[in-house]
């Protein structure tokens, strides 16, 4: 019987791949071309799925699947993706006949003589996959972006094949669930209950989820629906604080979309689960959203900018809903169009949630830097990239898709106008609402509400990659009046390309600003209306935060005490001279100085911020050691001694976070250590649980001599059991034995150490903190050398992080040593991650030259 079997399936195998050759080449993955076929072959897919989930972390997961769909052609074989070993799969059976089980480059493949025109049904016994369950000693939770659901259970794994599902889960008694529909039934049988769910509203693959564990649960009864949420946190202050916003965050969002898009809530259920080791901020799983715990419970320590990102986070996914879940892109080379909206959507929903933040200000804070932290780089890439098969899907993401695209939507936004936009927007939702849409199907129907030319402006924003460089030309006549106003660009790679875009230029006289609004259409803009002015004291391009690029700077704004008075201004001016600081057009020294005293008179915490962040990165990176030594005590007793005045608290926390990633030296970190163990107490300065550990791991760091009493006294301090078994996972990577250091780097070869990516990613900053980079360089050929396996085996943003946080934290030649010799030595290495090098080593690259100017 066996030899018999094993003929059968090979012979089956064979006829099906010569089949298949016919129409697409079978590969491991999900190829567009496989992709394309399935969407012509199937429709009216249903999925009926019961997991069986153990106590024990490592028991197998036993699991079946009654796969419902109609068959529209017979030309071809059926392929169900499973990323998963063979012997996971036990049984299938066709329209009622078992049949010999066929698993070939990670596809289950169903013979067409097996299938019928019309209605079929598979029925699956297997194994669930653990690379995407996510499992912890007492819960688990899936993620399946974007690719992920065939890593778990069978299935056609593409964003436009939508299916319902029908749930089961059988878990231990003492566990919780959540999924996307509502709990039909629950029965218990011994130390275990079955969950029964009612069939889900229509969504990809990518969007099914569930979460299972012990959580304890809150319901808020308010709007048209009920929401649940789950959630591990046991600090009471933070429940107390925390809880009644979040879910009034929520129905803000909700609200907000409703009328905005002018299309109700368009599932049956709106919950959401907080998870301790969440991979990223949060994911939009639909009627189960799960978040990062931490980002959604803040005590009364937390700053306005830290409650504006939490309302964001919630914003973001609560408009995915519409965004991604109701209107899903029928291909994973327009992922940002999801992204795009949710971001830029959150942007919206945050004027009305926080009506005393400058809106535009937090815009450009929160957008622009870390747009151009890629897109300065040589591994930069447009907004839309192609793809061709799935498993590549997860490079896709990045700070182009998050961050530039929002900034290209508002610059249309403005272009179209706010109304034309919203009524083309509110179309494409109508149109398109449970079913999937491409980037050209939306300009198709903004077209129609504008007179651009918007393909042809899209080409560039959206199919190209890179900033333009803008340069002016201008003359004075004897009366010092403007006779010649011209504003260049060219693109930063050196070609044709144009940004055609909107944003305004304030020419600053001694008791007044003029402000101008410029719009740039070609390589070369005349600026008429400026012509017969005074000459001005400086110029400010861009000083209502709305362009892109690189602008010119008047060094009159670096090197004077000359302020802005408006919020946006002073955050545009900051960031341009950091620009062009890294662009070599402004010396480090200089800029350095200039951010150090623009602290010294901030009082808004987001420009605050930006500053922190920008003078942070120019001491670690590109001052050369012998201006670290030169610069440091004055900018740690400035930053110190104006912590002390009377500031808005939430500067005063931005300039204390500042502080201690500074405070290495003797004198400083004992003082860190002084406001660690309360004996020196800042007016006006709160501190929570987490600040006091990450003042300790800090003081860890520099080499406090009270190690041992600082890591004990942490240890008792964190009442939390999740945030302890972090802290106590990160002591190795803290310890100032190279040896524990260098165990701890071994161990991360093997991928059941990193399964908390989020807890490795802060364990490398330990590891390859600056003052320990003497040390550290040896690890980082390994680094490099697992980037590859890690792709493979884990989520979507833990390549970039891995790399950020290892190589991307080194300015030295001996790193870049390193870097080039890799990259020599493996010329076959994979283009997508080399993007994703380039990205993380462009500080590197660039403080070559720029410490090289400075000697």
């Amino acid at each position: 019987m066996k030899i018999t079997l094993s003929l059968f399936a090979t012979c089956l195998l064979l006829l099906s791949c010569q089949v298949i050759n016919s129409q697409v080449k079978l590969t491991a993955g999900i190829s567009q071309e496989l992709a394309e076929l399935r969407k012509e072959q199937v429709d009216n897919v249903s999925y009926k799925l019961s997991f069986d989930i153990p106590l024990e972390k490592s028991t197998d997961i036993p699991a079946t699947l009654a796969l419902n769909f109609t068959l529209q052609t017979l030309k071809a074989p059926l392929f169900l993706d499973f990323n998963e070993k063979k012997e996971n799969v036990k049984g299938i059976s066709v329209n009622g006949k078992a049949i010999t089980i066929v698993h070939e480059k990670e596809h289950i493949i169903i013979g067409k003589e097996l299938l019928k025109l019309g209605e079929n049904n598979i029925d699956i016994n297997f194994i669930a996959g653990n690379s995407s369950l996510n499992r912890n000693e007492d819960f688990l939770y899936t993620l399946l972006v974007p690719d992920r659901a065939s890593t778990l259970f069978p299935c056609f794994d593409q964003p436009d094949i939508k299916a319902k599902y029908t749930l089961s889960l059988k878990v231990p008694n003492k566990w919780t669930v959540l999924a996307a529909a509502k709990i039909a039934n629950q029965t218990q049988a011994g130390e275990f209950t079955t969950y029964e769910f009612e069939q889900s509203d229509l969504m990809s693959t990518y969007l099914f989820s569930f979460v299972a564990g012990e959580f304890k649960d809150v319901t808020e009864f308010s709007m048209n629906f009920p929401m649940k949420m789950l959630y591990r946190e046991n600090n009471e202050e933070k429940l107390k604080e925390s809880t009644a916003t979040i879910f009034g965050l929520h129905q803000q969002a909700i609200s907000f979309l409703e009328k905005y898009t002018d299309y109700p809530f368009p599932f049956k259920k709106m919950d959401f689960a907080s998870i301790p080791v969440f991979q990223y901020g949060g994911m939009e799983h639909v009627g189960a959203i799960q978040y990062k715990e931490a980002s959604l419970f803040l005590d009364n320590s937390a700053t306005d900018s830290d409650k504006l990102t939490r309302g964001k986070l919630i914003a973001h996914e609560t408009s995915h809903m519409w965004f991604g879940d109701l209107v899903t892109m029928k291909w994973f080379d327009d992922v940002w169009m999801k992204e795009v909206f949710a971001n830029f959507m959150a942007d919206k929903i945050m004027n009305p949630a926080f009506p005393k933040t400058n809106h535009n200000l937090q815009f450009l804070t929160a957008h622009y830097p870390a747009a151009y932290d890629e897109d300065r780089t040589k591994g930069t890439h447009a907004i839309r990239q192609d793809l061709s098969n799935l498993k590549n899907a997860g490079s896709l993401y990045g700070g182009i898709i998050y961050h530039k695209a929002p900034i290209m939507m508002r610059q249309l936004e403005a272009m179209m106008g706010k109304e034309s936009f919203q009524k083309g927007i509110q179309k494409y939702i109508a149109k398109f609402a449970n079913s999937n849409a491409s980037w050209l199907d939306l300009v198709t129907i903004l077209d129609d509400e504008t007179t651009l030319d918007l393909k042809k402006w899209s080409e560039v924003w959206v199919n190209e990659s890179e900033r333009a460089i803008f340069s002016d030309e201008i003359e004075y006549n004897a009366e010092n009046r403007i006779t010649k106003f011209q504003l260049h660009q060219e693109a930063e790679d050196g070609s044709s390309k144009v940004w055609s875009q909107v944003f305004e230029i304030a020419l600053v006289y001694a008791d007044t600003t003029k402000v101008y609004k410029v719009n740039v259409e070609g390589k070369t803009s005349n600026l008429a209306n400026l012509l017969g002015l005074e000459k001005p004291l400086a110029i400010l391009y861009n000083y209502d935060g709305y362009g892109y690029g690189v602008f010119p700077v008047d060094l009159k704004t670096v090197t004077s005490n000359l302020r802005f008075e408006d919020d946006v201004a002073r955050a545009s001016n900051m960031l341009n001279i950091y620009e062009n600081t890294l662009a070599g057009k402004v010396k480090v020294g200089t800029s350095y100085h200039c951010f150090l005293n623009a602290l010294q008179e901030e009082k808004n915490e987001l420009v605050a911020k930006l500053i922190a962040d920008q003078l942070k990165s120019l001491y670690w990176y590109y001052l050369t050691k012998e201006q670290q030594n030169q610069f440091h005590e004055k900018t740690i007793s400035s930053v110190y001694n104006r912590i002390q005045e009377d500031i808005p608290a939430n500067v005063k926390k931005t300039l204390f976070n500042l502080y201690q990633g500074l405070a290495y030296t003797a004198s400083a970190k004992e003082t860190l250590y002084q406001i660690w163990n309360k004996k020196v107490v800042i007016p006006n300065l709160k501190f929570n649980e987490d600040d006091y550990t990450a003042m300790a791991m800090n003081l860890l760091i520099y080499k406090h001599p009270n190690e041992a009493a600082i890591i004990e006294a942490t240890k008792l301090s964190i009442k939390n059991p999740d945030k302890l078994k972090r802290y106590i996972y990160l002591l190795p990577s803290l310890s100032n034995d190279a040896s524990v250091r260098k165990s701890f780097m071994e161990s991360l070869r093997n991928k059941n150490n990193r399964e908390k990516e989020s807890w490795v990613q802060s364990a490398l900053l330990n590891i390859h903190h600056p003052l320990r980079q003497d040390a550290s360089y040896s690890y980082l050929k390994q680094c490099l050398e697992m980037t590859e396996e890690i792709q493979l085996t884990g989520d979507i943003f833990f390549p970039k992080a891995w790399l950020n946080n290892s190589i991307g934290l080194y300015s030295s030649t001996k790193a870049l040593g390193v870097l080039e010799q890799f990259l020599k030595d493996n010329p076959k290495f994979s283009p997508i991650l080399k993007r994703k090098l380039l990205q993380a080593t462009d500080d590197l690259y660039r403080s070559q030259q720029i410490k090289m100017q400075a000697k």
